[in-house]
């Protein structure tokens, strides 16, 4: 078997070393456009549960990995000068170069053949393959390429957002909300490593158009956005890489497969960064690929029916808490509104997924607070 994979990120590399593992005589080779050790983004963060799947299926990598991971339990909301903890809530995070270079190192050791530094800019230039796998992300070549065959729907949310790197270390997985002259803001940010944290600032559209990102350089952005969180930051310093404000895409395909095409990742659909779920979702796109192929040895389309119509409901439901939550960002400058307690709640009941008695078992401090909060102020009750 002669299989293709256009994308080195997390999900192009797991593909090639779980493909190559299954099926050890095929020819595997993956396609990336970056030279190795340069990449978007900073951290990735994992809920405690999300890699739970590697532990039977590739316990070596899991090991590797999780010997990377920073942890926290805790969510903290900054808002209207208020710091609040919602207890229970336990979140990892990896240096995105760090997984990537374990995911390489997995790959190699099972003889993939990785192409760096080779940006593919026509199907045709993979040659012969009897699999090709889009895990190119959201502007993957794969889905544009087949964009009808797949079914692809695309909808730009409203917000802007930047990814910014921290030289901080932030305790916790930290929800920052500011009011300032020129609008509202609002930054997801937290550690990655012993010294550094993803910083992510989110504004909405009037905010951007007024302060006028559009017209700035990446460096006066950072500034900008270094002196809005000062108070935050104290005294560190904002990093870019690549942090070009940019508008959520909402992603989904009505097939996920074409022929001999097929998307994981977000080649296949987007989830909202306020889930923290894309990588997840990629792994365990391939871990299903993988198996549907190891099930279907014979027919290629077989498995790749058996792949989506295993995967997609589980899939689906993610997605819906994905957009539910999106949703609550896109207005979060009308959540602003409500007192600090109020707010934390709005915020931690915004994807669905979360009812009130789970919510007391998983963050029975957080619960206590806001109780004794709403018995403080019966006006809110």
């Amino acid at each position: 078997m002669r299989v293709k994979i256009l994308g080195g990120g997390p999900a192009g590399l797991y593909a090639g070393f779980r493909i190559k593992r299954q099926f050890p005589t095929s020819e595997v080779v993956v396609y990336e456009q970056n030279a190795v050790g340069e990449t978007f983004g900073f951290g990735v963060v994992f809920s405690d549960k999300a890699l739970e799947f590697l532990s039977a299926e590739d316990p070596e990598a899991l090991a590797a990995i999780t010997a990377g991971l920073e942890s926290w339990s805790d969510i903290e909301l900054r808002i209207h000068g208020e710091f609040i903890r919602i207890d229970g809530v336990v979140f990892t995070a990896i240096a995105r170069l760090r997984l990537l270079q374990v995911l390489r190192e997995r790959a190699e050791s099972a003889g993939v053949v990785l192409v760096n530094s080779k940006l593919i800019t026509d199907l045709a230039e993979l040659g012969e393959a009897d699999l090709v796998i889009g895990a190119d992300g959201v502007n993957s070549l794969v889905r544009r390429t087949y964009e009808k065959e797949f079914g692809t729907k695309l909808d730009l949310l409203n917000n802007r957002f930047a990814w910014f790197g921290a030289t901080k270390p932030f305790n916790f997985l930290t929800q920052t909300f500011k009011a300032t002259p020129d609008g509202n803001f609002n930054a997801h940010h937290y550690r990655y490593s012993p010294d550094m944290s993803t910083f992510l600032v989110e504004v909405n559209e009037q905010t951007f158009d007024r302060i006028g990102f559009a017209s700035m350089s990446e460096d006066e952005s950072r500034v900008k956005c270094e002196q809005v969180f000062a108070e935050e930051l104290q005294g560190a310093s904002l990093v870019t890489n690549k942090s070009l404000w940019r508008r959520f895409p909402n992603i989904s395909n009505a097939h996920w497969s074409s022929g001999k095409y097929v998307l994981v990742g977000d080649a296949l659909r987007t989830a909202h960064f306020s889930i923290g779920s894309g990588t997840r979702l990629a792994l365990e796109d391939v871990q299903a690929l993988t198996k549907a192929l190891a099930e279907n040895p014979s027919s290629i389309p077989d498995a790749l029916a058996a792949f989506e119509s295993g995967r997609r409901p589980i899939v689906d439901k993610l997605i819906a808490a994905s957009a539910r939550s999106s949703g609550w960002y896109e207005n979060f400058e009308d959540h602003m509104k409500l007192p600090a307690w109020e707010f934390a709640m709005s915020y931690i009941g915004r994807s669905g997924r979360i009812d009130p008695e789970r919510l007391k078992a998983m963050s029975p401090r957080f619960v206590a607070g806001f109780e004794a909060w709403r018995a403080a102020h019966p006006e809110f009750a």
